[in-house]
């Protein structure tokens, strides 16, 4: 049986990074988070595990490492296994996340209109992944990290586009619901597996502004529905209205098309929010 978690860091592991300090992030959905200061800087050090559901999440935090590896290159990018899965390290990014950073849209009589332009720092994010030939495959409001200077992408386990070793790849079975486009959790239902695509990134960039300006889910389903049923509304039904007020509620709408064809690319989202910045800006 898979255990639970939360680990402490593998002997051989400390012995690579150097703690200084560490601080435990998250434990859930087969891995656990630390935060970890070294004489070096800090890093997000992962360890992977079988969960409760998947035996992929084991290997994660190692693709996740082979992909940044590509995108970014090797330095400060480290990997192995460890007797439950595997594990990585990699530089932290320092900021609160974009459904942090909206979190007063939420609230009754907060700000109306999100600001566009961390809207677009997101949306550029995506783009460069995009523009370097992956797609994400799990893009939430949680993985936008706003950062003083930028806004990183992050937790790139199921991105897909380049060659990952065989030891650590596994199929992609879906991610997390409230952001899965139609076709995605279509495919999931009938084969198991999907394909993501950039245009469903993008669906799932749209439906995480929704949620962080709204607080409401992209397809209504009830709290304690199955995943099948939740994948199963999002086929069947419409998405919710689209209450975001001003550019970016009709950019939205644009972008959870039900159609991949015809959504917007992640190069003209960004096109649009510049414009909309310009046109605010007094």
């Amino acid at each position: 049986m898979p255990s639970s978690g939360p680990f402490e860091l593998p002997d051989h592991v400390q012995n690579l990074v150097r703690p200084l300090s560490k601080r435990l992030v998250v434990n859930r959905r087969g891995s656990t988070v630390w935060d970890v200061q070294t004489a070096a800087g800090r890093f997000a050090v992962k360890l992977g595990y079988r969960s409760a559901t998947h035996a992929w999440t084991a290997l994660a935090p190692a693709r996740e490492a082979a992909i940044l590896r590509q995108l970014v290159g090797p330095d400060d990018i480290h990997c192995g296994e460890w007797e439950s899965g595997t594990w990585s390290a990699q530089p932290w990014h320092e900021g609160p996340s974009l459904f942090t950073l909206w979190e007063p849209h939420r609230q009754a009589g907060g700000q109306a209109t999100p600001n566009l332009a961390e809207a677009l720092s997101c949306a550029l994010a995506l783009a460069d992944l995009h523009d370097a030939g992956w797609v994400h495959g799990d893009v939430q409001p949680n993985h936008f990290v706003i950062g003083p200077t930028r806004t990183a992408l992050i937790d790139l386990a199921l991105a897909q586009g380049g060659v990952v070793p065989e030891a650590y790849d596994f199929s992609y079975r879906g991610c997390l619901v409230h952001y899965e486009a139609p076709e995605i959790s279509q495919s999931i239902l009938e084969i198991g597996t999907a394909v993501p695509t950039a245009e469903s990134d993008v669906y799932a960039l749209g439906a995480s502004f929704f949620i962080s300006a709204t607080g409401w889910r992209h397809v209504s389903y009830p709290d304690d529905a199955s995943r099948e049923d939740q994948r199963q509304a999002i086929v069947d039904k419409p998405h919710r209205p689209i209450t975001v007020p001003g550019s970016l509620g009709r950019l939205i709408e644009q972008m959870m098309i039900r159609n991949p064809a015809d959504r917007p690319t992640s190069d003209e989202v960004c096109a649009e929010l510049r414009s909309a910045f310009r046109a605010d800006r007094p």
